[in-house]
């Protein structure tokens, strides 16, 4: 199992995470920022647990993250 947290408050939504992993980001129609798909929210700070074959395309996504507010962590 993997760990993503997503900061979402400081997201630019510059997109880079979608197009690393379009099946766990989306972009919010409402703000433009990013969507972690399946999160739980805790104090403004975004967290699910998925399983390991979504590390390479989520250690992408925050590679890619312009502002650093992806963490991808093995549970």
């Amino acid at each position: 199992m993997i760990r993503i947290i997503h900061y979402r408050a400081k997201c630019i939504g510059c997109n880079a995470c979608v197009e690393a992993a379009a099946y766990r980001w989306r972009i919010s129609r409402k703000d433009g920022k990013s969507v972690l798909l399946g999160a739980k929210e805790k104090k403004g700070i975004y967290i699910t647990k998925v399983e390991d074959e979504e590390l390479e395309d989520n250690l992408s996504a925050a590679k890619n993250c312009p502002v650093n507010i992806i963490k991808v962590e093995k549970v």
